[in-house]
């Protein structure tokens, strides 16, 4: 019987693990990390802020610059973080990137009332990367509107996007829960009561309407509402597993505000040892062919107990 989550004891997630598991990721070093790359997953660090994001940014020029008529290419890109979608405008206007061809898919969405948040929602996934990023493209670059996929409650449309064009990286954060978009772990009821979901079964997910883990819900409101809670959705739409592996590399991006120190290193290693747990739904990235994990170096912090 595996151990009961202390925070929320209904479902699973990274609590559930063997201790020695935990263990053996506290104890990691930062520069420990580094020698956790193998074939297949790489480990980068950034000494600043400043080129964190523009390389994070770097990967859609270099993206869209693949795309051709014949040949469409895209990214499927995240909120959260968000500080590099005013660069990759930014880039687009200054290199004068015709986007006729190019193409983005939101990774996720809120849920309310039973529907995906508007555009005019303050939450709204889709609100912001049009915002921060498509908005401030000079008219005569940007993509299609047609090109730029949301999800949205009815998935079909979304799903069948990704046949479209090939999606030559996903970017993305890892949350609290230990998430990339909303792949939260799953309910300890059912046939799930007292093991989660096997590593292949839960690969099997699409884009789908999920129920957020309590830790989701609290870091949503830490980091996007001001710690009020009972404003953040229960629900969300979140781009699955099965569309993750139709990508050709996932890049991970951390910057040590949405996850904290731990959470960091355990992924990070169950990843390079090849360790996958749906009740670490990052884990499983651990069969995927080509993944990066890029960190900014003073945002990883440490695991020692410190009294403040």
């Amino acid at each position: 019987m595996r151990p009961l989550s202390k925070v929320a004891p209904d479902w699973w997630d990274y609590m559930t693990l063997d201790r020695e598991i935990l263990d053996d990721a506290a104890r990691l070093a930062a520069e420990d990390l580094l020698q956790l790359s193998r074939p297949g997953f790489r480990v980068v660090f950034y000494d600043t802020l400043e080129d964190f994001y523009l390389a994070e940014a770097l990967e859609y020029i270099t993206t869209w610059r693949q795309a051709s008529e014949d040949r469409p290419a895209g990214v499927c890109g995240p909120i959260g973080p968000t500080e590099q979608l005013p660069l990759v405008a930014r880039l687009v206007n200054e290199l004068e990137l015709d986007l006729r061809f190019a193409h983005f898919w939101g990774m996720d969405e809120w849920v309310v009332e039973g529907k995906e948040a508007g555009l005019d929602h303050p939450l709204s996934f889709a609100k912001a990367d049009m915002e921060l990023c498509f908005n401030r493209i000079r008219p005569d670059l940007r993509m299609p509107l047609d090109n730029i996929h949301f999800p949205k409650v009815d998935t079909r449309e979304y799903i069948a996007s990704w046949d479209q064009a090939r999606c030559v990286v996903m970017q993305g954060g890892q949350g609290e829960v230990k998430h990339w978009a909303f792949n939260d772990p799953l309910r300890r009821e059912g046939p799930y009561k007292d093991a989660p979901p096997s590593p292949e079964e839960y690969r099997k997910l699409s884009t789908r309407v999920v129920d957020l883990h309590p830790i989701t819900l609290i870091q949503n409101a830490r980091t996007s509402g001001g710690g009020v809670i009972q404003n953040v959705p229960s629900q969300a739409i979140s781009v699955g597993p099965v569309e993750t592996w139709k990508a050709e590399k996932v890049s991970i991006w951390q910057a040590g505000t949405h996850d904290n120190p731990f959470g960091m290193r355990l992924t990070t290693m169950m990843i390079s040892k090849k360790i996958p747990d749906s009740a670490v739904p990052m884990s499983l990235l651990a069969d995927h062919p080509n993944v990066q994990f890029n960190f900014y170096r003073h945002g990883i912090g440490t695991c020692e107990a410190e009294m403040h």
